[in-house]
């Protein structure tokens, strides 16, 4: 199942209730979006020649051990 926020327009202005829903979804996704964007930094998933379970054990890991360094 893919969330995705409400979007506003000219016409069509956001509720309050619309407008928190869209901050309570912004702060789930950002820690994912970081991870993924240090991934990527470290060029991880270009050199990964693996079994996908493998990998999601390593992207697991990694992701754990970036949430470590950015929260010390």
């Amino acid at each position: 199942m893919i969330v995705t926020g409400f979007a506003a327009s000219r016409a069509h202005k956001l509720t309050p209730g619309q407008k928190t829903a869209n901050h309570v979804l912004a702060v789930g996704r950002a820690p994912v979006e970081h991870g993924f964007a240090h991934l990527k930094n470290w060029r991880t998933l270009t050199k990964l020649r693996t079994d996908p379970a493998r990998a999601t054990l390593l992207l697991r890991a990694l992701l754990v051990l970036t949430n470590l360094e950015v929260n010390r």
